[in-house]
């Protein structure tokens, strides 16, 4: 089965080959015999009635700084194409959100992977939402008055913006931070979005856990360690990963929310869980594909293809 596979991503020049999850998935594509096209998100376009891209034709390996080999650039139909990777990083702004109301145009004849009604759908920090018991105490609001009662209730928290990512914007606030007003005045000055505190779970200190789910079924998980002195875990941030188990409570979340992302057509979901808690389901751009292969063995992105390969059109 041969398979035209477009990727819709951040510039590949920079991506780091072994960390990036984008490159780990073109990797695989191309070892499985799929063609690849690549382009950036500003290079979409819909023109009566047609959805197009204007990218490259691209091979992959791995040799950093020489990992892209790109062809001329070219416009492509994208309904002909079969395959689309919908994979560039947030901020899920409405930049973001237009992408996926174009590809929905495509949908499901091409195939979108993750299914980008439910990507827009679904955001990282909202989906949880619908979910309240394995989450931690959790507020959406704008209002200050509103979060400091929040505050006042659960006494140390998270502060962070709605749509972040990457552990940009997150801050920790105990009962004795006197912040909360100048951050709240500095968030809103930037933006008309909500605000999302939890209550802040001192297992983070342990790490905080990415669990891998491929077509709703978990396949493993890394935990991510945060430095010393730092409440994020980010790998971005200095984050450290390492290996780790699924426990019961997170095969019981797992149970819980798999056949919600199944339905929907969210084949590669990466969740967070710190201690018993789910805090996040990340949708948009996931990654820990290479972390996981390295510390279990498991081929992670030919488990992604195989799901994508029993879903192709036609």
């Amino acid at each position: 089965m041969e398979l035209k596979v477009a990727i819709q991503m951040d510039p590949i020049g920079g991506v780091d080959i072994n960390a990036d999850s984008t490159f780990r998935i073109a990797e695989e594509a191309q070892a499985r015999g799929h063609s690849l096209f690549y382009y950036t998100p500003d290079r979409l376009a819909y023109r009566e009635g047609r959805v197009t891209a204007r990218g490259h034709a691209l091979e992959v390996r791995r040799v950093q700084g020489q990992h892209a080999i790109l062809g001329p650039e070219t416009e492509v139909d994208l309904s002909e194409q079969d395959v689309v990777w919908l994979r560039q990083d947030p901020p899920f702004d409405m930049g973001y959100i237009t992408t996926t109301h174009i590809l929905d145009m495509i949908h499901p004849k091409t195939l979108v992977v993750n299914d980008p009604f439910w990507v827009r759908n679904s955001p990282e920090k909202l989906l949880v939402l619908q979910f309240r018991d394995l989450t931690p105490p959790t507020m959406i609001a704008r209002d200050l008055a509103t979060i400091r009662a929040f505050r006042a209730e659960h006494g140390d928290m998270i502060l962070k913006p709605l749509y972040g990512n990457g552990g940009a914007g997150v801050f920790r606030l105990d009962p004795n931070d006197r912040n909360l007003s100048s951050l709240h005045e500095l968030f809103t000055s930037m933006s008309r979005e909500p605000l999302i505190a939890q209550k802040f779970l001192p297992a983070v200190s342990k790490g905080d856990k990415r669990v891998i789910l491929v077509d709703g079924e978990p396949v493993g998980a890394i935990n991510r360690v945060p430095q010393e002195g730092e409440t994020r875990s980010n790998m971005h941030v200095g984050g450290r990963a390492e290996k780790v188990a699924l426990t019961d409570r997170d095969r019981e979340i797992c149970a819980r929310i798999g056949p919600v992302l199944r339905e929907k057509g969210q084949v590669f979901v990466g969740i967070d869980v710190i201690g018993d808690w789910l805090t996040e389901i990340n949708v948009t751009s996931p990654t820990g594909i290479q972390e996981l292969e390295r510390f279990d063995g498991t081929n992670v992105a030919a488990k992604i293809w195989e799901a994508i390969e029993a879903r192709r059109p036609g």
